[in-house]
């Protein structure tokens, strides 16, 4: 506006001045004045032509300086701007280094605490509730430190994926058993559902993945009253060529938010309420982290929600399609009963739950605590066939000593290298040096004993058994076996092969449920399987119990399962099972279960036949 005045102005004073200069010019070619008129009229005429051009060059000046004026003042509206942006930045980040220290002291105290209960405590159930509650402290410490260390990764550039093969659904049955306890200890109803059209293979970088699963479902658990509902849904969106778009909603019952709240919900080191970090905790990097991580998948993460209704969190990411292989790793003739497996980790607690492990599964487990002594045992008593190594150890690292391993070696050993860092820095040179898998930590029995089979392969596991001894057969018994992984599956049917029974099989708990409550009475035993996606076998084997039918009282529930301690054995009694085979399965132990439980049909047919009856039923496997 100021400008458009300044214009007219100008323009006035213009015409002004050429119409005066033109009326003289007009009088003096017309002799109409005299001398001293035209002198008169000639200084006038000078005198507005100067005042005109100063007029004119004043009014140019002043626009010039105004523009200047407008450019500082919104140089100074843009400076206000921006400090009120960075005073907000330093009051959210203050604000988080209040919450992470909150979030950091809190379980630290919990530790200092119970440490100091435990060591007065004189009864053992005193001791292991301290216990208990040390490992729930600890592991949340855990997630904190994580979260800080991720986003400054992040902040630095630093952030990268480490593409892998992993099998989809297990990677969520993971991540659902941990966040369903918390979900039972709340009453929730929390249910997962996955799409059958979605490949059981994938490659992508599956810890990530799990991490940002792990961190919606944790928040959905955390901001859900009692009671309440939380769900998780993973459908294929499309797939082009080998490359496919996945979806995963998960939604709850919760608090829900507010759509003012939404907009700084992903931003760092900030949560939807400003006493969200004091109600329920946190350090507000989570959902920040996980969009990230979601964007460098090829997706993106969005949510919707309500106030006091529950919130959706939706995310894609694309991920390739993997074939899946059979075959093992290991070369013909290794098997469970005869392979060798050296564990290196410079951690001795480590090296004592590997020796463990396998004093539990029947594998002989050699341990050692640095890449030196790994070398000379592996001189002293020749090469292994299976290597569990540390990434970072002292003196030698684990990728220098994978590359000295594979010097002697070749290629008839198999190399897992185990972390609880990121490997996605160094997964191309550990591939060079020879590394085969990767394994993270914190590790779980069943993790490495899926390591293992798969290493092993279905040919060489079957190989190395030794033929079973029947006392007679279970002809005409039907068995519903509730296995996710293929090759377990095909190890048990292999097994059961001579024994004459029917075997049906389920994929998954939910599955075992339908498939029992559509025929309650055809199955004499059910081998269940703990950790599966979907439905565990804890939930599968409470909700059997639960039906109606007399017979889902009284059918024998095994669980099959690499956790063979003896708080997983009494959580299996609990939820209703009435026995317990550990894997990796042993015939002759599977045998016993099936002669505890299922009589040999010889001897009810003898019984059958004295009584006029004869059983008389088609076997299939």
């Amino acid at each position: 506006m100021r400008w458009k005045i300044i214009c007219v102005i100008t323009a006035i004073v213009a015409l002004v001045t050429v119409f005066g200069m033109a009326m003289g010019i007009y009088f003096s070619n017309a002799n109409i004045l005299g001398p001293v008129a035209k002198n008169s009229l000639t200084l006038i005429l000078s005198g507005a032509i100067f005042l005109s051009l100063g007029l004119a060059t004043a009014i140019v000046a002043s626009g010039r300086i105004a523009r200047a004026f407008l450019q500082v003042e919104g140089q100074n509206r843009n400076l206000t701007l921006l400090n009120e942006k960075i005073s907000q930045a330093s009051a959210a980040k203050g604000n988080f280094l209040a919450n992470m220290s909150h979030e950091m002291r809190t379980p630290l105290n919990a530790v200092i605490g119970m440490t100091a209960i435990a060591k007065s405590a004189r009864e053992v159930e005193r001791k292991n509730y301290c216990l208990d509650k040390i490992e729930e402290a600890s592991t949340h410490l855990l997630g904190v430190i994580n979260d800080i260390l991720d986003m400054s990764k992040i902040e630095a550039g630093k952030f990268e994926l480490s593409g892998v093969e992993f099998n989809f659904e297990k990677m969520l049955q993971r991540v659902s058993n941990v966040v369903s306890l918390r979900a039972e200890e709340k009453h929730l109803d929390f249910r997962v559902r996955i799409d059958g059209k979605i490949p059981r293979m994938l490659f992508a970088d599956d810890q990530r993945l799990a991490q940002v699963v792990a961190n919606l479902l944790s928040n959905a658990v955390k901001f859900t009253p009692e009671n309440g509902a939380v769900s998780l849904d993973a459908c294929l969106e499309k797939e082009e060529s080998d490359l496919c778009t996945i979806r995963i909603d998960i939604r709850d019952t919760g608090i829900g938010i507010s759509e003012e709240q939404r907009a700084k919900l992903f931003s760092s080191f900030e949560q939807a309420q400003s006493d969200t970090a004091r109600k329920f905790g946190g350090t507000g990097l989570g959902l920040a982290i996980s969009k990230r991580i979601v964007g460098m998948m090829g997706g993106e993460i969005r949510v919707e929600s309500e106030l006091a209704k529950g919130s959706t969190f939706s995310f894609t990411i694309r991920a390739r399609k993997v074939e899946e292989k059979q075959c093992g790793l290991l070369p013909p003739g290794v098997h469970l009963r005869n392979m060798r497996v050296l564990a290196v980790d410079d951690a001795p607690d480590v090296r004592e739950y590997f020796r463990d492990i396998g004093r539990r599964i029947g594998v002989d487990f050699h341990t050692a605590a640095a890449g030196g002594e790994a070398i000379s045992l592996i001189g002293k008593n020749g090469p292994y066939d299976l290597y569990f190594i540390d990434w970072k150890m002292p003196e030698m690292d684990g990728i220098e000593l994978a590359r000295r391993i594979r010097e002697g070696e070749a290629d008839r050993c198999v190399v897992i290298m185990i972390s609880a860092a990121e490997l996605g820095s160094v997964e191309e040179e550990a591939r060079e040096a020879g590394v085969n898998k990767f394994l993270s930590k914190p590790l779980f029995p069943s993790s490495i004993v899926d390591c293992i089979n798969e290493c092993i392969g279905l040919e060489n596991r079957l190989g190395g058994e030794e033929p079973p001894v029947m006392e007679g057969n279970f002809s005409g018994r039907r068995v519903l076996l509730a296995e996710d992984i293929e090759i377990n599956r095909e190890i048990v049917l292999s097994l059961l092969e001579p024994t004459g029974l029917a075997v049906d099989c389920a994929e998954n708990g939910a599955e075992a449920v339908r498939k029992f409550s559509a025929a309650p009475g055809l199955y004499s035993l059910i081998l269940m399987d703990v950790q599966m996606p979907e439905m565990d076998g804890y939930e599968a084997t409470r909700r059997i119990r639960e039906l109606a039918d007399a017979g889902a009282r009284e059918v024998p529930i095994v669980a099959m399962t690499a956790n063979v301690f003896r708080e997983d054995i009494e959580r299996c009694l609990k939820a209703g099972m009435n026995d317990h085979v550990g894997k990796p399965l042993n015939c002759e132990e599977l045998f016993t279960v099936l002669r505890k439980y299922l009589r040999p049909a010889a001897t009810e047919g003898a019984e059958g036949a004295e009584g006029g009856e004869a059983l008389e039923h088609s076997v299939s496997v």
